[in-house]
This record gives structure tokens, sequence and C-alpha cells, in this order.
């Protein structure tokens, strides 16, 4: 079984700040961490690793400083590391990164079959959710996004079988393979990693692909030039002003009756709406 993790690396969003006055967001001297949601998935395809001796290639797209990212995810035992970074894809939108690491996954799949592609949800910086599904659509896999949970993988019939979270339940579905999947949060813990593992890592080559390395078939809808997507303006939410109000009472009766009395006090209609509202009920439920 062959497994490829797409990861990016990631500003920080603790220690990101936006400029007073152009507000854009200050990138200098934050640090860089591997997207928190690519590490559900990675740690998902290690476990596969662990169970069915699976094979795990971690492929990334961004500048040289990226490969800090992929050498401390082969830290956590993966086996391969495959570094996409061209000039040509700077500036790129979701569109135009679902092409690039489409086409390089199509380029790894040459060497060695792919089964399974695993992505994060989102990432933290874009928040789009948009690059995991457009892999698979270019690549036509079947996609299994928000998996909370891989239940069971049939090698001999190419079968796969996951929890979904969806609104209001747990879908269970099964499909064949390859697929692509894109793994909740908190859907399990990324381990810590081996000193046998550090040691490989630190001695491991990372790939570096160019566009013409990674096979994308257009270069031109790559990068700036081929992303659609503009962002009109980035900017800090305006404080609020309004402050907490505590609440407090001896018993939980007194309790709830200060939550009411205080919520009452700010909306002074809306105690008048429920008695209202209580009073149509009760008589239509009398009669």
């Amino acid at each position: 079984m062959h497994v490829v993790v797409c990861i990016k690396q990631v500003p920080d969003s603790a220690q990101i700040r936006v400029h007073p006055v152009t507000n854009t967001i200050m990138r200098q001297g934050v640090p860089t961490i591997i997207n928190p949601f690519d590490l559900f998935s990675l740690e998902e395809a290690l476990r596969l690793k662990d169970q069915l001796g699976a094979k795990v290639t971690v492929l990334t797209m961004g500048p040289k400083m990226a490969d800090q990212a992929l050498r401390k995810a082969l830290t956590f035992g993966a086996d391969e590391a495959i570094l996409l970074t061209d000039r040509a894809f700077a500036g790129s939108d979701t569109l135009a990164t679902s092409l690039a690491i489409s086409s390089a996954i199509a380029k790894i799949g040459e060497t060695q079959p792919i089964d399974i592609v695993f992505c994060g949800k989102q990432t933290i910086d874009g928040d789009t959710a948009q690059v995991g599904p457009g892999i698979a659509t270019r690549l036509g896999l079947q996609q299994l996004t928000y998996v909370a949970k891989i239940v069971s993988i049939d090698q001999t019939a190419r079968e796969i079988v996951v929890h979904r979270r969806a609104e209001g339940g747990v879908q269970v579905l099964k499909t064949s393979l390859p697929c692509l999947i894109t793994m909740m949060e908190d859907t399990n813990h990324i381990r810590f990693g081996t000193m046998a593992d550090a040691f490989r890592a630190a001695r491991s080559p990372i790939t570096e692909w160019t566009a013409v390395d990674a096979g994308v078939p257009d270069i031109s809808k790559g990068g700036l030039r081929g992303s659609p997507t503009v962002v009109k303006k980035v900017f800090a939410p305006t404080a609020r002003t309004a402050k907490a109000i505590a609440i407090s009472g001896d018993t939980p009766e007194a309790l709830a009756n200060s939550v009411l009395d205080t919520v009452f006090a700010a909306h002074p209609s809306l105690q008048g709406d429920l008695q209202s509202s209580i009073a149509t009920n009760s008589q239509g439920a009398s009669s």
C-alpha cells in the first residue's frame, strides 16, 4: 500500500500580526509550523503504515524553507518527502495549487501506484477547504471529506469503510480505492517521533521538483497568472467595546433568575414576546 500525505507549512497563527496602516499580514519574524489539520491526516497515514506496512510519502508546495515541514514529517515516521518549489508556483490560489499538487501526485504514482491521498480538512491560513476536493476532482479519485474514523480497509477487494461526520450524525461510507481523504480535527493525536526517525530525517535528502519535474501540463495555469482568486483586503476585526457581565447566584434557581433578568434587561421586548408565545401555545393545546 502506498499513501501520500499533502501537508503545508503555514505561519503560526498564534503569532501573526496585522500591519496597523496597510492592514496586511506581517509575516516577518513569524515562526512557521505544519498546518495543524494536516497532522491528523499524517498520523492516520502512519497508523496505516503500522497496521498494513504502507509506504508514506509526504508532499508539500512552497519555498525552499518548506523543507523544514517535510523533515518534521519524516521525524514522525514518514518514509519519503517531496517538495514542489518553483517561482512559477508563486501566488497560487486554491485552483492553481490543486493543479500543481495533483500533477505531482500523478507523477509519484508512475513509480508506485497510490492507494490513498490524505489531506487536512483545511489550512489555518487560507481556511478554504478547497485544495483536497480540488485534487480529488483533477485526479478522478473517490472523495471522502470530514472523515472521523477509518473503520476498515480490504486490500484484496480494494475497498475502504469510513465514518464521516455530517449534520445530525455520522455517515458510514464504503468506496473503492484509490481515494482521497480529508480528516477531521481531534480524530487522533500525532505521535512522538523516535530517535531513529529523527536521525534518519536529518540525513534523508528532500526531493525537490520544479513545475516541469512535477509534470504540470500548463504552467500558465499555475502561480499568480493562473489564479482567478483576488484578495481585495485583509484587515483585523474591530475590537468589541462591550464588556462581559458578571452574573452570580447562591443557588441554581437564583442563578437562573439572574440570567433571565440580565437578558430581559438587555432586550426589553423579549419577555413580552415569550409570554405571548406561551399563551398562544397553551390555547392551541387546550382546544
